[in-house]
């Protein structure tokens, strides 16, 4: 009889907040380089113009947005994946094949996007408070202050605003993060060179962080965009048109700060998820 460890359906949402308090000064300076109207600072000079103008503390702008978005997305999109791919392994006494992984991937993220798209928008907007002049800023005490706020100001349909964007990108990080971490750590074990330690973690979720920062970059560009908008944009159309006369390139902006932000985001909820998976996780008796 062997013992192994599966992970609790809210270990995801957990991990990625205990990650969130770590990377998210990055965070905010890709929201800020994203929603530049034309490319005038990169990531030390954006990071450099925020520390100035509003201190050390402005890095840290809309933290508590960010981790209701966590709660609410990446619980939603972990708890899908993990349920159903247990349910999925149970049935075949083995590893899902990668086309489902992929698909159970687009499903549980595009559903954890619309679910988190509230949350997702009112961390946007905090943490580009920071950069607009003090009249035009929108002053949300909290993420609850910003949600009933949008709610009471701008009505229950402009909380999911940019709805489709937040649910299409949500569907291809976890594509990139969930479904390429499993079939990264699948294969890393399958050498035999490794163990399932540490440092297979971190190999497979820097694979998988460089897969979902690839996948997701243009789709966030323009969900930042559409989020932070204050009417100038009529749909989706409009905003893919009016990015796309800045160049192909605008479509990547940001990819570095991006990159730099969502790669260390995927390694730390990894390994915070394995820990948590074998010191808390459902023990399972084979």
């Amino acid at each position: 009889m062997s013992e192994k460890r599966r992970s609790r359906w809210y270990f995801g949402g957990l991990s990625s907040s205990a990650a969130a308090c770590i990377t998210h000064p990055l965070d905010l300076i890709k929201v800020h380089l994203q929603t530049q109207h034309e490319v005038r600072m990169r990531m030390v000079g954006m990071t450099m113009s925020v520390v100035q103008r509003e201190g050390v503390l402005a890095l840290y702008s809309g933290l508590s947005a960010s981790l209701c978005r966590q709660m609410t997305y990446s619980l939603s999109r972990f708890a899908i994946y993990e349920t159903v791919s247990d349910q999925m392994k149970d049935r075949t006494h083995g590893p899902m094949p990668f086309y489902q992984k992929v698909l159970l991937g687009l499903v549980g993220g595009f559903a954890g996007g619309f679910i988190g798209t509230p949350a997702d928008m009112v961390n946007v907007r905090m943490q580009n408070d920071v950069k607009v002049p003090l009249e035009l800023r929108r002053n949300y005490a909290h993420a609850l202050d910003g949600l009933f706020r949008v709610w009471k100001e701008e009505g229950m349909k402009k909380l999911f605003s940019g709805a489709t964007m937040a649910s299409s990108r949500g569907a291809l990080v976890t594509v990139g993060q969930l479904a390429c971490y499993d079939q990264a750590k699948q294969l890393v074990l399958g050498t035999g060179a490794m163990q399932d330690n540490i440092l297979t973690h971190f190999l497979a979720s820097l694979i998988a962080g460089g897969c979902a920062t690839v996948l997701c970059q243009p789709l966030d560009v323009l969900k930042t965009r559409l989020m932070n908008s204050k009417g100038e944009y009529v749909g989706l159309l409009h905003c893919v048109r009016d990015t796309a006369k800045l160049g192909p390139n605008a479509f990547y902006k940001g990819l570095v700060p991006a990159g730099i932000r969502l790669i260390p985001h995927t390694v730390l909820t990894f390994i915070f998820l394995e820990q948590l998976r074998t010191c808390c996780g459902i023990r399972i008796v084979t």
